[in-house]
């Protein structure tokens, strides 16, 4: 077994969305508060992919924000070689930790500043951190960059609207490895474009991982996509882990009832007439969650102990699983 390069214990970030004071006091309302994340373990070995998946809202973008510092968790550590970063005080060692991290963004269209070249917008990461002593060297390391993710030196002169968005994402990941990272974040980075467009941008991604050893936080909603490149999934419901599984154990043996759900998703090109059981209902207002499991309403498995007590994660055959339908064996087999 590697070493486990991040970790996250008992994450959760919480969002005051109340109404100003005066108007509270008006209408005798009290504060509104949205709990974004609320409690998530994780580990990701160094060299390996997680993928944190689930409906819109679940938590997951507010996990890669918290993971690479852009929000400030509510509770819990993230450790990053065992340093918890949520502690640190020294900005300078802080940022030299942080420095080996960098993130890819769903949208390519926003994400690259659309008054710069290219070339710059490659470099700015190389200049940052004075990689290089001359201007000749950073060229030379842009032009490289860029050759990595299948576009050419000479692209470096364009601007980005002058690509399409798997270009636009290609160069986005470019300036991602220009300042050399171990640990990669990459928050739904082929949501946003064609499904033929996306296979080129996963199997470079894999192909990236292998060559350089990286280590990826993969974000999405649709578990077809991170099928190929995740060595284990979680899935979040409602800001919570509810399922965390070896990506084959997932798609073969599913635990959770919500899991099955979005496998049932997936649309069965092979034919199997394998049966599914539907999901009814939304997802509730993260404002005013369902007690006990949040999922209770919407499944199909839940009684009384669902409805009042929340579920912990606990271990079922090498799966980390938070559903009192599978710890009390209540589940229909799958197949």
């Amino acid at each position: 077994m590697t070493e486990a390069l991040l970790k996250a214990k008992g994450i959760a970030r919480y969002f005051d969305v109340s109404p100003p004071l005066l108007n509270r006091l008006i209408e005798g309302s009290e504060r509104q508060i949205v709990k974004a994340v609320d409690g998530v373990d994780f580990e990701i070995e160094r060299g390996q992919t997680l993928s944190l998946v689930g409906e819109s809202g679940c938590g997951k973008s507010t996990v890669a924000r918290l993971v690479v510092g852009l929000y400030k968790p509510s509770g819990g550590s993230i450790e990053f070689e065992g340093v918890d970063l949520t502690a640190l005080n020294n900005r300078k060692e802080e940022a030299a930790l942080r420095g080996r991290m960098q993130m890819i963004f769903q949208d390519p269209y926003a994400s690259l500043n659309p008054r710069w070249r290219v070339s710059d917008i490659v470099a700015e990461p190389i200049r940052h951190k004075k990689m290089f002593d001359t201007r000749a060297d950073v060229t030379r390391r842009v032009g490289e960059l860029l050759s990595q993710v299948g576009l050419s030196p000479v692209d470096g002169e364009k601007y980005p609207h002058e690509f399409s968005g798997g270009q636009r994402q290609r160069i986005s990941i470019a300036r991602a490895l220009a300042g050399n990272p171990e640990f990669l974040v990459c928050d739904e980075p082929t949501s946003a474009l064609d499904v033929s467009v996306q296979a080129q941008i996963l199997n470079l991604m894999k192909d990236l991982q292998r060559e350089y050893g990286l280590t990826y936080l993969f974000i999405s909603h649709d578990l077809a996509v991170v099928d190929h490149v995740s060595d284990r999934i979680g899935v979040m419901y409602l800001g919570r882990i509810c399922e965390l599984a070896d990506t084959r154990e997932l798609f073969s043996n599913p635990r959770h009832p919500y899991s099955r759900f979005l496998l049932d998703a997936i649309p069965d090109l092979d034919m199997t007439g394998k049966q599914r059981i539907p999901v009814a209902g939304e997802v509730p207002s993260p404002i005013n969650p369902p007690s006990g499991c949040t999922f209770h309403p919407r499944c199909p498995f839940a009684n009384d102990r669902c409805k009042s007590e929340q579920p912990e994660l606990h271990n079922v055959g090498g799966t980390r699983v938070a559903c009192h339908a599978v710890e009390e064996n209540r589940l229909e087999p799958t197949g």
